[in-house]
């Protein structure tokens, strides 16, 4: 199976005046964040709209992030749905493109039951070879991937890891006792990452790293190494802006930060809007006081 990383980005996604997929700036953003401190991707994740992209525009951000990447780091498509015949129908799509893994969100809206949740994984990561990455956002999804549920969905060969979005210190702790070493866990939320690596986990897939990749990067291999001290210094000088990312609704602050930075990925596409004046003024002042790692 691929190296997947420590620092994934989950990535947003750029789009034209017109508000169409921009490819062509998709490409360019995914070298600047491997530059900047990434180890791979998540594309068409919550932060790359998914809800938003139609199938067609999500395989052909698959495989132009993907040519664009080649070997230097792993792309993670978000294929997950609360359809699972869907869910299962776009994994095996993204298979054929080529990426490098799957990410799986929990079914939304629908609130199916653990066993539902258990059987709706179970079939898709059995109808690819890919690893796949579990996704528990309770306050997107409103149902929570329990952990027991976790734990025997980690027993599946290819089911290789979750990224935990619940905020829940104790769910975290519960699933890393009872997983195997190989299974991975990545904090879902930045502010979470110093905790998560602290208890066991593996890694982040991240938000903040759009911006400030290199810093986090430089704080999770401190934390691997030991030296928690000087990774507590890094976590609490980058915390302002992480709160200020999640001022409203992601990824509205962060693409409204990137497009100030000077990178542009235009506006998020409706139902999401861009922010409104003062949270527009926070994100500002707040970027003027760190160091931006993104190339521009």
């Amino acid at each position: 199976m691929a190296e997947l990383g420590r620092l994934l980005t989950a990535m947003v996604t750029p789009f034209d005046a017109e508000g169409r997929v921009d490819y062509e700036q998709a490409k360019r953003l995914s070298l600047a964040l491997l530059d900047s401190g990434s180890d791979g991707l998540v594309v068409a994740g919550t932060t790359g709209e998914r809800p938003t992209l139609t199938d067609e525009e999500q395989l052909r951000l698959f495989a132009a992030v993907k040519e664009a990447v080649g070997e230097r780091g792993a792309v993670v498509a978000g294929t997950g749905s609360n359809c699972t015949r869907e869910g299962l129908e776009m994994t095996r799509e993204a298979e054929r493109v080529g990426v490098d893994a799957i990410l799986l969100v929990v079914p939304y809206y629908n609130k199916p039951t653990q066993e539902g949740l258990f059987e709706h994984f179970k079939t898709i990561a059995g109808g690819t070879t890919l690893p796949c990455i579990l996704y528990n956002v309770p306050s997107r999804t409103v149902t929570n991937l329990a952990p027991d549920t976790v734990i025997r969905l980690s027993k599946i060969d290819n089911i290789v890891g979750i990224k935990e979005a619940s905020g829940n210190l104790d769910q975290i702790a519960k699933i890393l006792d009872g997983t195997g070493k190989d299974f991975l866990v990545y904090s879902g939320n930045d502010s979470d990452t110093f905790h998560v690596l602290a208890l066991g986990g593996y890694g982040v897939i991240s938000v903040a790293s759009h911006l400030v990749g290199g810093q986090m990067r430089e704080m999770i291999e401190k934390l691997v190494s030991g030296k928690m001290s000087e990774a507590a210094v890094i976590h609490h000088r980058l915390l302002p802006l992480i709160n200020t990312l999640f001022i409203v609704s992601n990824p509205i602050p962060i693409k409204y930060a990137l497009n100030y930075a000077g990178f542009r990925v235009d506006q998020p596409r409706l139902p999401l809007t861009e922010p409104d004046k003062q949270s527009a003024a926070v994100i500002e002042a707040t970027l003027k006081n760190y160091s931006i790692d993104l190339k521009v």
